[in-house]
């Protein structure tokens, strides 16, 4: 069970979640049709030294079967692949429109710092517990990144602001914010005090992408089951319903944004799949609708959507 102060590693609690996500994008990168490749993801997952996670890697990329297809091709692996596409366009537009200035809240073990393409002056803070910052700095000792990248080791219901001004962030300047997949593991109260406090911190022209489950379920019943099972079948116990807190009674961020004069557009992680040329089962469509991709814009008088 959560705790509002509980901690954790790489390989517990929400921290585990983080392989999850770089399993699946381990996965994508291995296809011969991906829509974006993350050479760093089978690194850091084979850093973890879990046979089931590298287990369930390799059943999907020989055709799935009972353990890697339920967990990488269902609902959970469409919606990932989905939203890690949304952040790197989302990304590469914030660059496009000039802001060099960037931070990744509860960064896991996302490697957009060394793998994407930076403009000169760029930095890139990364904020997460210090034990995670410090498995993903051991395990990718020997890769350099492409931009200025700054750890941050602190937990997001702690000053983090303050921790972020100390590490050189400059509140004068635009910055491109993202919260993935962090949301829902925190307490509402938490959520309302990380994007005031965000908000705080930007200047005119600054953005922010997040994405967050909402509704009394992420997935249904039967793909909750499934995805347990798949799990199971390869030695992994995570049960990722036990580490969210509720939608219900929590503040929508599109509506908080929008209340601020932000502007706001919602992304469709279906449609965005299908412009990649990469079909989505049926089946699968209305658990990814109950996740939300955004986008939210400090206007500085010239900015759109």
């Amino acid at each position: 069970m959560r705790t509002d102060d509980d901690s954790w590693d790489i390989t517990e609690s929400v921290g585990a979640t983080a392989i999850g996500v770089a399993a699946m994008r381990a996965n994508e990168t291995r296809r011969e049709d991906a829509v974006f490749r993350d050479p760093y993801a089978a690194k850091l997952v084979a850093a973890v030294g879990s046979d089931g996670w590298n287990s369930i890697i390799d059943a999907a990329l020989t055709g799935g079967g009972e353990t890697g297809g339920t967990y990488t091709n269902g609902v959970m692996g469409n919606f990932l692949i989905a939203r890690t596409l949304y952040f790197d366009d989302y990304f590469t537009a914030a660059i496009t429109a000039g802001v060099r200035q960037f931070v990744i809240l509860a960064s896991g073990l996302d490697a957009r710092a060394y793998r994407m393409q930076w403009p000169s002056g760029s930095t890139v803070f990364e904020l997460d517990q210090p034990k995670v910052l410090e498995f993903k700095a051991t395990a990718l000792a020997d890769d350099v990144p492409e931009v200025d990248r700054r750890e941050v080791p602190i937990d997001l219901r702690q000053d983090w602001p303050k921790a972020l001004l100390d590490k050189g962030f400059d509140p004068d300047q635009p910055t491109a914010w993202l919260a993935e997949g962090l949301l829902r593991y925190l307490p509402g109260d938490a959520q309302d005090r990380l994007l005031e406090n965000v908000a705080a911190l930007s200047a005119p022209g600054s953005r922010m992408a997040l994405n967050i489950g909402t509704g009394s379920r992420a997935l249904s019943k039967d793909m909750r089951e499934r995805r347990r099972e798949a799990l199971a079948k390869a030695g992994i116990r995570m049960d990722l319903e036990q580490l969210w807190y509720p939608w219900e009674g929590r503040t929508d961020p599109r509506s908080w944004f929008a209340m601020q004069q932000w502007l706001v557009r919602e992304g469709d992680p279906v449609a965005l799949l299908q412009d990649h040329g990469r079909a989505v089962p049926e089946s699968a469509r209305p658990d990814m609708s109950t996740h939300i991709l955004m986008t939210a814009i400090r206007p500085r008088g010239d900015d759109t959507l």
